[in-house]
């Protein structure tokens, strides 16, 4: 992938495709510096839903890159370069151990800024919020946003049907009018089987994220779009699944309107992704000791 500039040429901070190494695993990923910066006030890693791939972020790209953010968007195990070495995917703790690799490998090779900041969405979320449980401290991590990421599914959710299955369009997509013209057409590309490992536990996710969330210590962003089908929304469930999280400084639980559970794949993916980089300037505001209404 990469952005052509004037004549056809690619700027040289350009999103692109590269290898990312995760303690020997090789991992595909997209990788777009900051603009216009020698260095980046922040970096941060992206991680893509169930049944698609890291160009899910496609959209958020340019406008963290305008605000001095790089953003490395993986490809997770079993997904992109890693399919072969991972025919049967990994299950989400274990892809938390690569992600952690991936953030290592990248601060010794790269200039990060003020730390890492996760951006994740659906399954892609529960990685992160697993990766967040673990933090060992080595890398500073910022803080946590994700997207289509609950804590109880919806009854009417309990059949997991796979991203390219019967039931998937109502669950992932919503009313097709939340997307422009041309958008499933042009999401081909991203749509793969969910790996067997990934799917198998997709069950377990309540009983995993009650273990994981009180050893989050990061501020916590959660979004849910009006039309998302995987989740309950109620008061009573979400209330819960934040006070899961006793440990994190605050936690944020928002409602994007217009929306399906792919986000920032629909019309108003541009408010989701400018709210996300207003909650990056609030956790880079935290880490430097900022006080509220700076």
């Amino acid at each position: 992938m990469g952005v052509a500039g004037a004549g056809g040429v690619q700027r040289a901070d350009a999103p692109h495709v590269v290898d990312v190494d995760a303690g020997g695993v090789g991992l595909s990923a997209i990788w777009a510096p900051a603009g216009g910066r020698v260095a980046p006030r922040c970096t941060v890693l992206a991680v893509h839903g169930r049944g698609m791939r890291a160009a899910y972020w496609n959209s958020f790209l340019d406008l963290a890159t305008a605000q001095g953010h790089a953003v490395l968007a993986v490809d997770r195990p079993g997904y992109g370069a890693s399919a072969q070495a991972f025919p049967e995917g990994l299950p989400l703790a274990e892809q938390a151990e690569v992600v952690h690799a991936v953030v290592k490998e990248h601060a010794r090779t790269h200039d990060i800024g003020a730390g890492v900041f996760l951006l994740g969405h659906s399954d892609g979320g529960k990685a992160a919020l697993h990766a967040a449980a673990g933090d060992r401290g080595d890398v500073p991590l910022l803080g946590l946003d994700t997207s289509g990421t609950g804590y109880r599914y919806d009854p009417g959710a309990l059949h997991f049907p796979s991203t390219l299955g019967s039931g998937a369009s109502r669950l992932n997509w919503g009313p097709l009018q939340l997307y422009p013209p041309g958008t499933f057409r042009a999401s081909r590309a991203l749509l793969c089987e969910t790996p067997v490992r990934e799917s198998g536990e997709t069950v377990w996710w309540p009983v995993q994220y009650e273990e994981l969330a009180p050893r989050v210590r990061l501020p916590v962003r959660f979004t849910f779009a009006e039309h998302e089908a995987w989740w309950c929304r109620d008061e009573k469930t979400l209330g819960t699944m934040a006070s899961l999280l006793s440990a994190a400084p605050s936690v944020t639980v928002e409602h994007l309107r217009a929306a399906g559970h792919n986000v920032s794949l629909g019309r108003t993916a541009a408010v989701y992704h400018l709210r996300v980089l207003a909650f990056v300037e609030e956790c880079l505001a935290s880490a430097a000791g900022v006080a509220p209404g700076y």
